[in-house]
């Protein structure tokens, strides 16, 4: 809801259902593989579908999960040539993307990387 009431972005989106807890690395819960089909989904239905962009919270569990789905991601057949960034740090270490305001929202989407 945060990124819809920013009216920056347009496009396709997917919950991941969570982020790897570091205490046990596990990514029980979590639809990688979920998102590597929808992924493969998209692909087939759009030519130009080359993007996929990360938005999980900036703490150090967001930025775990990112760096293991970006890996899963490249390593994924179809889905390998497809670009992966993350937002922006213009959200705070430690927020919420639904607490965020949609100037700031605007803002992480603008400066991905």
């Amino acid at each position: 809801m945060a990124l819809e009431k920013s009216g920056t972005y347009r496009g396709h989106y997917f919950v991941l259902g969570g982020t790897i807890s570091l205490a046990s690395e596990k990514t029980n819960g979590l639809r990688i593989k979920q998102l590597l089909k929808h992924i493969n989904d998209l692909r087939s239905r759009y030519n130009e579908f080359k993007e996929v962009i990360l938005a999980f919270p900036a703490n150090p569990e967001g930025d775990a999960t990112a760096v293991r789905v970006r890996e899963e991601i490249q390593n994924y057949g179809s889905a390998a040539s497809i670009i992966v960034t993350a937002l922006g740090r213009g959200l705070s270490t430690g927020s919420e993307l639904e607490y965020a305001d949609p100037e700031t929202i605007k803002n992480a989407i603008e400066n991905r990387h």
